[in-house]
């Protein structure tokens, strides 16, 4: 991480918009980062509070956010920060690179705070072959066990799939997809997302749609329908060009907003206000 300074805000937008997946935790330093993680770390060196970030993020017109869970410990903070912010959401689940925690009581605890009305997703669940963190069979387990955890309690199911796209659809497909789906900083090409299209998944795009060579990745946003569409910053992880190697936040997200809008072909204000409509579809009424 070549700097712990936080980058400049960009111009706002004219239309208010949410980030739909964020991780306030480790932006505040709830938990002290790890030694091999420099991204937690220069986020946490910034000195962020909930409120700071809730206060710049408003700045630049997104006015609302959801912070997902990857742990128990995780998920707990966030609910509980949920519920003490209006403007802000939370999901909770066991990550996929965490899946050898999903023990039968850590999974009660996870549809305990499920619950909550303030949680409105669980997630971020799913399946990454990109790291081997957690065997395949331990993910897949979890994996399964979350979408049931969603169908019971009438929550959105946030996906992290890294390198696994045709084992989550098929998987969705066999276990039976809850109703509503989003998979979480998107990372399929344009047949993948055909493939959502047709199931009604929803797709939450993130700064590598940004990247100069992401063009498989713009060309997969091209063809999603604006009321499938979601834009999220991941944050402190996955800044947006030009801000790559530097942490993540939610005021960023306008710059990937402003991009996925030009691929598009659309104004920025019509697709930050289809977002907004999606983010109610997806989690319910503000």
């Amino acid at each position: 991480m070549s700097t712990t300074k936080l980058p400049a805000a960009p111009e706002p937008l004219t239309a208010e918009v949410f980030d739909s997946h964020c991780h306030l935790d480790i932006m505040v330093g709830s938990r002290q980062a790890s030694s091999g993680d420099p991204v937690a770390q220069a986020a946490q060196a910034a000195r962020a509070s909930v409120e700071g970030i809730l206060k710049e993020a408003r700045s630049v017109g997104v006015t609302r956010l959801v912070t997902i869970g990857y742990d128990l410990p995780s998920s707990r903070w966030n609910a509980d920060t949920a519920g003490r912010h209006a403007d802000v959401y939370a999901g909770v689940a066991i990550h996929p690179n965490e899946a050898h925690a999903s023990t039968p009581e850590v999974l009660a605890e996870i549809e305990e705070l499920a619950r909550l009305p303030h949680v409105r997703a669980v997630g971020e669940t799913g399946l990454d072959y990109y790291r081997d963190w957690a065997a395949k069979e331990d993910q897949h387990a979890s994996f399964r066990a979350h979408i049931e955890i969603a169908k019971r309690t009438g929550k959105a199911l946030v996906i992290h799939d890294r390198e696994a796209h045709d084992d989550v659809l098929g998987v969705l497909a066999d276990q039976g997809a809850p109703e509503i789906v989003v998979f979480h900083s998107f990372s399929g090409d344009a047949e993948m997302a055909g493939r959502c299209v047709e199931a009604g998944y929803f797709m939450s795009f993130s700064g590598p749609v940004t990247y100069k060579n992401a063009g498989s990745l713009r060309e997969a946003a091209a063809i999603v329908p604006e009321e499938l569409m979601l834009v999220e910053t991941d944050a402190p992880y996955l800044p947006p060009v030009p801000h790559r190697g530097r942490p993540n936040a939610p005021y960023l997200l306008p710059i990937t907003l402003r991009c996925l809008a030009e691929v598009k072909g659309v104004d920025p204000a019509r697709l930050a206000e289809a977002v907004g409509a999606n983010g109610e579809t997806v989690f319910g009424p503000w």
